[in-house]
């Protein structure tokens, strides 16, 4: 009998000790074979966004977990879920429509963060909103408006947990020209020790929110500490520059049962 871990999503296909069959989105189109071998497994890998809710609803243990693809990309749900935790995140409001993006300013003063509050990653979508140009631009886009203080700085901290242990930190420093942190943004990394409390944060964060796949932003500021978000399409620079082979990392981790 095979026993090999059962993935469906292909980003360890080329690993032949997991056992990849692939996206597709009819379950008729996988053979009879493959779909008992489906609904067999104790755990699927990487079942994708669309098998993630019906594996949930059966019962069905995954890597990652349901939780971490309901808050993929989503920063009102996430920032709602820090609110209802009492996980420290910086002040931040969702304005909804035309009338209640008029107000923005009665609770914000300039500068202050406005970001894409669905579907951005990677630094993309965040702006650093200093007057009412800047403002008005932004307003542009027909989503709602997610507004957060800025909470000045030059640094942040990656912490990347995979499984419930922490397998990569590093602090992500700005260019001097440039407000954003990411590396994808030209942001540089730094392998300095990051601060127990910040990792402390990460970990509860990620066990709090159900999230065992993630990539969690933090900042300190005022000696305070606050997470920025939830990345769950997070970068691997990171691990390329600590000299990490990022997808060995994770086949290891599977196929030792650790994750």
């Amino acid at each position: 009998m095979d026993k090999r871990p059962i993935a469906l999503g292909a980003r360890l296909k080329q690993y032949p000790a997991i056992q990849t069959l692939g996206f597709k989105p009819d379950f008729q189109a996988y053979s009879a074979q493959e779909q008992q071998i489906i609904l067999n497994a104790k755990k699927i890998y990487y079942p994708t966004a669309f098998y993630a809710d019906l594996f949930n609803a059966m019962g069905k243990e995954t890597f990652p977990s349901f939780h971490t693809y309901k808050f993929t990309l989503d920063k009102i749900k996430q920032t709602a879920v820090f609110n209802m935790l009492g996980i420290p995140h910086p002040k931040t409001k969702i304005f909804y429509g035309k009338k209640q993006k008029q107000t923005i300013l009665d609770f914000f003063d300039f500068p202050f963060i406005a970001k894409k509050a669905r579907g951005s990653a990677r630094g993309a979508g965040v702006y650093l909103i200093q007057n009412r140009d800047n403002l008005s631009h932004y307003l542009k886009d027909k989503e709602p408006a997610y507004i957060q203080e800025y909470l000045p700085i030059d640094r942040d901290m990656r912490i990347i947990i995979i499984g419930n242990q922490i397998r990569l930190a590093y602090w992500r420093i700005a260019d001097p020209d440039n407000f954003k942190t990411n590396i994808s943004q030209g942001g540089t990394a730094s392998f300095d020790p990051l601060p127990s409390k910040a990792l402390d944060l990460a970990l509860i964060t990620a066990s709090k929110c159900g999230w065992d796949d993630v990539g969690i932003d933090i900042i300190e500021h005022d000696s305070n500490f606050y997470v920025l978000e939830g990345n769950m399409k997070y970068g691997t620079k990171g691990f390329c520059l600590a000299g990490i082979n990022y997808k060995k990392m994770l086949a290891n981790l599977i196929v030792e049962g650790r994750i």
